[in-house]
């Protein structure tokens, strides 16, 4: 029992020391390979590959081009399996991130136009009573004429 809690201790004290970095590290890869995807419009293993190795080299810097091609092999070895991890698992779930986005593009496009179609409706309807209503007493002052 001893034994169990002096590991769950030391698990605790050095979890810590890594669960920052390995947050940091996921957090960065996922901005890349979004923003990769958002500004190519496509999504690919490629994205995945160049942000591993991004974040890979970005974490490796500061040991110098030794580290910084170490950091951009691991974090490329690292981001393929991960890139296709996540695209199967986006197949799987039956809608791709950019298909979900071109939808939600096209639903908030379809929204708006029914919006400005209404707008004009009511403008024409405004605009015709408009009319009616300065029609009206000329109309009215020939009548009595």
């Amino acid at each position: 029992q001893s034994a169990h809690r002096a590991g769950l201790r030391s698990f605790i004290r050095y979890g810590w020391r890594w669960s920052w970095r390995v947050a940091t590290f996921v957090t960065i890869f996922n901005m890349a390979s979004t923003g990769l995807s958002v500004y190519r419009n496509k999504s690919t293993i490629g994205n995945y590959a160049s942000a591993g190795a991004f974040t890979g080299a970005l974490f490796r810097i500061h040991l110098g081009l030794q580290g910084l091609a170490g950091g951009l092999m691991f974090g490329t070895a690292f981001g393929i399996p991960a890139g296709a991890l996540l695209m199967i698992m986006q197949k799987v779930a039956g809608e791709t991130l950019q298909e979900k986005r071109n939808r939600e593009r096209r639903e908030l496009y379809e929204q708006k136009l029914a919006e400005w179609q209404s707008r004009l409706s009511v403008t024409e309807v405004l605009g015709e009573m408009e009319s009616n209503a300065q029609g009206g007493p000329e109309t009215e002052s020939a009548r009595e004429s």
